[in-house]
């Protein structure tokens, strides 16, 4: 069996659709999400739910859980370690788990809390695949994940160029990783076929949608001062920063293979991801 935790996000939603109906489990919260999956309700706060859910099971996908705070504790390391020590416990054969690129113990934000459970699983003595994705494409396809300013959007990456990824390809690296015969232990950054700018970005959006949608880029510490003057404590803030900084020094550019080494079919374009999503994108930017 195949337990899929995170299984009503965005992800989780499409790594089900691609896995045998009849061998996975999707772990929930809410039983109503569930809708129609076979599923089990628990909670990674609950260490009984969690090993009742690892009963029989023999891969794990392990995603999800609290969201990296702005500040003090981590909901997500405390959550995962409970479910990777679950898994332990239950004889689990092998974890896939959904990471960020870059993640590393010491690291800011999401990359420092997926690093320090990378390396809490890699210690545990179970067989383990690691993906590493870089953004989401998805990002683009709403207008409500990312910071928006009279129709436009905004950030402080500068002319460097981000390899960004479908969600759906991510999903199928997962399905691949844990139905095929990956050799465990290896660690793989998902990224798109092409590393494109912002201002990129921002005129292909305008030609989906039909309207001139500008690309508005910030030097890192103003949009740091921007988000404390929204409310964000100034440690976030500055993490904030220098997370910008980094992606501006080209840090997120690079392209790799291992979607299609995982996959075997080259990842999503960002084209074809446009047209793909084109009505919900022209609703979510008309304005």
């Amino acid at each position: 069996m195949i337990l899929v935790t995170g299984a009503t996000g965005t992800i989780g939603r499409l790594l089900v659709r691609r896995l045998p109906a009849e061998r996975t489990i999707a772990f929930v919260r809410d039983r109503a999400k569930a809708e129609g999956l076979r599923h089990v309700v628990g909670d990674f706060d609950d260490p009984t739910s969690l090993r009742e859910a690892m009963t029989g099971v023999e891969r794990l996908f392990l995603n999800a859980g609290g969201a990296v705070p702005t500040t003090g504790e981590q909901p997500m390391v405390r959550q995962q370690i409970a479910a990777i020590d679950a898994a332990v416990e239950a004889g689990v054969r092998h974890v896939v788990k959904l990471s960020v690129w870059h993640a590393r113990v010491g690291g800011k934000l999401a990359e420092g809390a997926h690093g320090v459970i990378e390396e809490y699983l890699q210690a545990s003595g179970l067989a383990w695949t690691i993906l590493q994705p870089n953004g989401f494409m998805q990002n683009f396809s709403t207008g409500t994940a990312v910071a928006t300013e009279n129709g436009n959007f905004l950030g402080a990456y500068g002319d460097a160029r981000v390899s960004y990824i479908d969600c759906d390809d991510i999903a199928a690296s997962a399905a691949a990783a844990l139905t095929g015969d990956i050799e465990p232990g290896q660690t793989f950054v998902l990224t798109g076929p092409e590393a494109l700018t912002h201002n990129e970005i921002a005129a292909k959006l305008s030609a989906v949608v039909g309207r001139d949608i500008r690309y508005i880029d910030l030097p890192p510490a103003e949009f740091a001062d921007r988000l404390t003057a929204a409310g964000a404590p100034e440690p976030f803030a500055a993490d904030v920063a220098a997370l910008f900084a980094d992606v501006a020094s080209g840090r997120l550019s690079p392209v790799t293979q291992d979607v299609e080494t995982l996959t075997s079919r080259p990842p999503t374009t960002f084209n074809s991801f446009l047209h793909r999503h084109s009505p919900a994108i022209r609703a979510a930017w008309a304005n």
